[in-house]
């Protein structure tokens, strides 16, 4: 009897090799990613990038087997298969690329479900991260945590105003008081604003998110969370391009700014400590002080 571990193994590096000089990730029009709600199994693919694919980790066969059993029971009693969907990349010449929900697509594969629902998003590729850079005229940056800095919970009481209708129908996110007066600052004064997240968010939602509020931000990162140890070669290239770009980088935390200087190891740290409603306004009382300092060496 053949080994079902053994099968579905060698079922994803067969559909890897295939990949190989044919597939690569492509942006999907607004219409696609509103309208693509639900896609054919088949049409889904492994990412050689994630730990589910790395031959010396592989998928955990546990928690394909506790999906399977929760699909399962979900089919039995009529009730909703998937909480929530799949993200993906679309591919060319077809097919989509999974970002995250590789065990739930496993346990798919292995009950017999044809269909699965997808939330289609674009990711920065290294030609992205070349137009970014070549609508920049300054040499210093700003990097921020769109997660961890930059979007709060909704019942956070120091929140800008909620987006107004039809935009708050699209971006369901709320900002942390005092962020667009702090992107509007560091433009004016000849920072590019990059922003980073961990989750897979759309570029082109995030960007059109931040012109709803009346700033730009140069720079879009998202998706980062993927596995440091088989890190692609078009993530590499990217970091390299953007390092290279900027003489000067400020790190803003919640708590602090950490400054770098291309080729150099060294960083200056600065403390950020301000109640919530001041943060943005201590925050640029601290730039203005890094900028005077800078031009003081």
């Amino acid at each position: 009897m053949a080994n079902p571990k053994t099968e579905f193994d060698a079922y994803v590096q067969e559909d890897l090799g295939k990949q190989k000089g044919i597939f690569h990730p492509v942006k999907a029009g607004m219409l696609e990613r509103m309208m693509v709600k639900n896609v054919a199994i088949t049409s889904l693919h492994p990412n050689e990038e994630d730990e589910f694919t790395f031959p010396d980790v592989g998928p955990s066969y546990r928690i394909i087997s506790e999906y399977e059993q929760q699909f399962r029971r979900a089919l039995d009693t009529n009730q909703q298969v998937f909480d929530e969907p799949l993200i993906v990349e679309k591919l060319r010449p077809q097919g989509y690329l999974i970002l995250n929900g590789h065990h739930r697509w496993a346990a798919a594969m292995k009950v017999g479900i044809k269909k699965i629902p997808v939330r289609i998003v674009n990711l920065a590729q290294e030609s992205d991260v070349q137009k970014m850079l070549e609508a920049s005229a300054h040499d210093k940056r700003v990097a921020l945590d769109l997660d961890e800095v930059v979007f709060r919970p909704s019942d956070d009481p120091y929140l800008e105003r909620e987006l107004r209708f039809p935009h708050n129908i699209k971006h369901k996110q709320r900002i942390r008081l005092g962020i667009p007066a702090l992107f509007y600052f560091l433009a004016k004064n000849g920072y590019d604003v990059w922003t980073y997240a961990s989750n897979y968010y759309s570029i082109d939602d995030i960007k059109h998110f931040f012109k709803c509020y009346g700033v730009d931000v140069v720079g879009i990162i998202t998706g980062t969370a993927k596995p440091i140890k088989n890190k692609s070669e078009n993530a590499v290239k990217m970091e390299t391009l953007i390092n290279n770009r900027y003489a000067e980088t400020l790190h803003i935390d919640n708590d602090m700014i950490l400054v770098t200087h291309r080729g150099s190891k060294e960083f200056e740290e600065y403390s950020l400590e301000a109640t919530p409603e001041k943060w943005s306004k201590h925050a640029i009382s601290v730039i203005k002080k890094i900028g005077k300092h800078e031009k003081e060496k």
